[in-house]
């Protein structure tokens, strides 16, 4: 079984990479592979043209590659809300929640987490193009192998970029660095209400896999769910992961951002979440028509969520 994440020296989806990495899939009789494929949209193509089972990325971002939910449902929330921060770099003096500030500067964002950014400035009253706020690529984020927060960290201490949106563990180490100061962390109430939720990680498969193998995809969920019980009776065992994946300073750091993120750790993908999610894909242009939560979600998996 191969499951592919979009960042991987990340804390975005690390239930993920944790259910593999602790055994939590081989304990549901799954042999599971894990698999970095940056940006989250090829993730989703990947996932649509039968290279991977699985995908943990942004839940919105399932549309860059199955038009209005055509072909693919989300299985479990790896965490909850609208998970990306805005660093900027600390020289600049930027007040947390002073949006006005971004007027002429350079923000670092991923292909799929960038169209969230650049809605939440229209939420917050700019004109991202009017305002000359360019948000885009960081240069070589996408050479193999690169995980693009920690790469978006290094290059706003290079001075690169003025700022990025991106994970945590990239706000971390460019705030620890005394590079980055955080602007919004909109997972914990910063920004423009409507931007919490946007978005959050998720499991996702294609429809042909729920109808062919549903025991699968329900084991799948099972592993999700009971790593986040897990992680949340033993945060450290984030480090243990870390040690195996990530460079030594950020696996020194992961067990903390974990902790932080507890909170967070609910498996349930609500109506009202769904809800949310896709009028902002209608805002945006990714989603053409209404969907119901049907559409969206695999029903069959939803008494595994509180099983």
């Amino acid at each position: 079984m191969r499951i592919a994440v979009p960042d991987l020296i990340s804390n975005s989806y690390f239930p993920a990479v944790a259910a593999v990495e602790l055994g939590f899939f081989k304990a549901e009789g799954l042999d599971a592979e894990l698999s970095l494929v940056y940006p989250v949209p090829r993730c989703m193509e990947a996932l649509r043209d039968g290279e991977l089972d699985f995908v943990a990325g942004s839940a919105h971002a399932t549309l860059q590659a199955f038009d209005d939910w055509k072909g693919a449902k989300l299985i479990a929330a790896l965490a909850q809300r609208t998970y990306w921060l805005l660093i900027m770099r600390s020289d600049l003096g930027i007040a947390r929640g002073d949006l006005q500030a971004l007027k002429g500067k350079r923000i670092g964002a991923a292909p799929g987490p960038d169209s969230t950014f650049r809605r939440l400035l229209v939420e917050a009253g700019l004109d991202p193009q009017g305002d000359s706020i360019e948000v885009g690529l960081v240069p070589g984020a996408s050479a193999p192998g690169v995980s693009f927060g920690v790469h978006a960290a290094q290059a706003l201490k290079e001075g690169v970029i003025d700022g990025f949106w991106a994970n945590a563990m990239a706000s971390e180490v460019a705030v620890r660095n005394g590079v980055g100061s955080v602007v919004l962390d909109v997972r914990r109430g910063d920004g423009p209400p409507p931007s919490h939720y946007y978005t959050f990680p998720a499991l996702v498969t294609k429809d042909s896999t729920i109808e062919r193998e549903p025991e699968t995809v329900s084991a799948a969920v099972r592993a999700i769910v009971n790593v986040q019980k897990e992680l949340k009776a033993n945060p450290h065992r984030a480090t243990e992961v870390g040690e195996r994946l990530f460079p030594a300073a950020e696996a020194a750091l992961i067990a903390d951002l974990v902790t932080r993120d507890l909170p967070y750790y609910d498996p349930v993908i609500s109506r009202d979440v769904v809800s949310n999610m896709n009028a902002f894909a209608q805002d945006i242009g990714l989603l053409s028509t209404d969907a119901s939560y049907e559409d969206v979600v695999a029903s069959h998996v939803v008494p595994v969520w509180t099983a």
